[in-house]
């Protein structure tokens, strides 16, 4: 899988993505990921990105002309499933959504910034617009940054065990069981006897009850999907 991405703040995306989980399936080869300084497809001399809207808000907005060239120069080299935009009003980043991600080859993020990005780049050259929260950041790198590790981490070999994956929070609509490890009791505070049984059928039993129970009593609208009240 390839994921570039577009931003006027490279170093701040950099560090994020040279680390941990993402940082070893970059390694492995499993995902190449190539963050693209925007600046360096302004042909301004002063390599300016944005100018001031026509309506005359404050605010700068970013030009779609240097974005058309960065964009159409990525294309010339491969094609693309998807070329994102990371926007307060997109779609919401979920697990499902990131499920879909993982399984494209190709796709761009473009990090917004300023005031947001002249409207034409979203009407003719973004096909899928996502938001990680309903909050404002001061750019979309940090969002971009978000969006590729819930990608990533979802590449069969990224993850040192193969079925953890499987079992995180939201895979399946719910949020995940509490979990348990040595020593069985630490200051008179045990693990669940269910847990020391040994009897797997009872244990999954277990998480998924306990699954239930804590999303309806913190997220009871992911139970939506199960049909609960």
């Amino acid at each position: 899988m390839r994921i570039d991405i577009i931003t006027v703040l490279p170093e701040l995306i950099e560090s994020p993505l040279n680390h941990s989980i993402v940082k070893r399936a970059r390694d492995k080869n499993l995902a190449e990921i190539v963050v693209h300084n925007l600046r360096d497809y302004s042909f301004d001399k002063h390599k300016r990105v944005d100018d001031y809207a026509f309506s005359g808000d404050a605010g700068m907005v970013m030009m779609v002309e240097p974005i058309f060239r960065a964009i159409s120069a990525l294309k010339l080299q491969r094609s693309y499933d998807e070329v994102i935009y990371t926007s307060p009003d997109g779609k919401m980043l979920n697990q499902q959504r990131s499920n879909y991600l993982s399984t494209l080859i190709n796709i761009i993020i473009l990090c917004g910034h300023y005031k947001g990005i002249d409207q034409r780049v979203r009407d003719h050259l973004i096909t899928l617009e996502i938001s990680i929260g309903d909050y404002v950041l001061s750019g979309g790198e940090l969002a971009a940054a978000v969006i590729t590790d819930s990608i990533v981490r979802l590449i069969p070999g990224a993850l040192g065990d193969e079925t953890s994956a499987l079992t995180d929070s939201f895979q399946d609509s719910l949020l995940a069981p509490p979990v348990y490890t040595r020593p069985a009791e630490f200051n008179g505070w045990k693990v669940p006897d269910i847990l020391l049984s040994g009897n797997d059928a009872l244990i999954e039993k277990w998480k998924f009850e306990q699954s239930m129970e804590r999303t309806k009593r913190l997220r009871p609208e992911l139970l939506d999907e199960w049909g609960e009240d």
